[in-house]
């Protein structure tokens, strides 16, 4: 069973809330992928929730569009801002990202974001979403959402 964004949002409505808006108050975050020889490789990225899909564009034959098709596993990090507030705590996305070479679905996209053409599209896959804050000034705080599973909440002093 896949877990898309949409079914993200369905099992846990408020943390993938947090998520977004902690990606969308930023345009760059941080992706890493694996290099031929399993090392990792971490780039700049844009990314969409659009249809319930989180998407990754990318320019034809970049290395890192060329690591997601050799292979799909990936670790997204929401931009965490300037300073040290980190608004909304620190969010983390893994999975795997499929590339998308149906025309049409292609063409929806291309609608809705307007990327340079030609262009990689990847759609995503979750393995992961974490969010990481720190509440009360005292405790450390990881909320963890694994596929089938309720968040788990772990806090630290």
């Amino acid at each position: 069973m896949t877990h898309n964004w949409a079914a993200f949002t369905s099992a846990e409505p408020e943390l993938a809330k947090t998520v977004e808006d902690r990606f969308g108050a930023f345009t760059h975050h941080v992706l890493a992928t694996l290099r031929k020889d399993g090392s990792p490789r971490t780039t700049g990225l844009e990314v969409r929730f659009l249809k319930g899909e989180l998407w990754f564009g990318m320019m034809p034959d970049s290395l890192k569009a060329l690591d997601l098709l050799r292979d799909p596993r990936f670790a997204l990090q929401a931009n965490p801002g300037e300073g040290q507030s980190m608004g909304g705590g620190d969010v983390r996305i893994s999975g795997r990202a499929i590339e998308v070479t149906d025309p049409r679905e292609k063409a929806g996209y291309s609608e809705e974001v307007e990327p340079p053409e030609p262009f990689h599209l990847f759609r995503t896959e979750l393995t992961e979403v974490v969010r990481t804050y720190v509440e009360d000034d005292k405790y450390l705080v990881l909320s963890v959402w694994k596929p089938g599973e309720p968040v788990r909440v772990i806090k630290r002093t």
